[in-house]
């Protein structure tokens, strides 16, 4: 005998704002909405969370008074469909630590960390959303098979809202913009 499997509402029918700040932030974890839908993320590996984790450290560092480095909360693209992202790392300002949802207008940089399933979103799709948001930095982070990261920065053109293509930097960062930093992922 078997048992017919059900699956939850959420999966076939679009959430509303509303109803999103009504989940408990167990049910928000692991999760982003991409135009109302519920996208489940795989957990990260501890490789994956440590590079965010360094990062995030370093550019919480650099950054000065004005500015927060930290990891795994929402960043609200839009309201109507709504669309969360969950970036690796967010830059965002200071002043705005208690306001949620936290919007692109609060934001300096995003980071991803590229991980096996993820490839297509951190390359393609949330360069483009964090663009047409105005987000004014975006970095993504490959992990090599040599275990040394790529790190690719990219500078909105707001002319465009689209990324130009920054700086790429090899087991150590060395970048001047948004900010004076360096951080060293040579050794992960």
């Amino acid at each position: 005998m078997s048992a017919e499997m059900v699956a939850p509402a959420w999966m076939h029918a679009p959430i509303t704002a509303e109803q999103y700040a009504s989940w408990s932030e167990e049910q928000c974890a692991g999760i982003e909405i991409v135009d109302g839908m519920v996208v489940v993320s795989p957990s990260a590996s501890k490789r994956h969370n440590r590079l965010a984790r360094i990062l995030a450290n370093a550019l919480d560092v650099a950054s000065g008074a004005d500015w927060n480095a930290d990891t795994d909360f929402d960043v609200r693209l839009q309201d109507v469909p709504l669309s969360n992202r969950r970036p690796d790392v967010v830059v965002y300002r200071a002043d705005t630590i208690d306001v949620t949802p936290t919007r692109p207008e609060h934001i300096l940089l995003v980071v991803e960390v590229v991980s096996p399933g993820s490839e297509t979103t951190d390359r393609i799709v949330k360069v483009d959303q964090y663009a047409k948001a105005g987000i004014p930095f975006y970095w993504r982070v490959e992990q090599t098979p040599a275990d040394v990261p790529l790190v690719y920065t990219y500078v909105l053109d707001p002319a465009t809202t689209a990324y130009r293509d920054g700086d790429v930097f090899t087991g150590t960062v060395k970048a001047v913009a948004p900010f004076t930093v360096e951080i060293d992922l040579a050794s992960i």
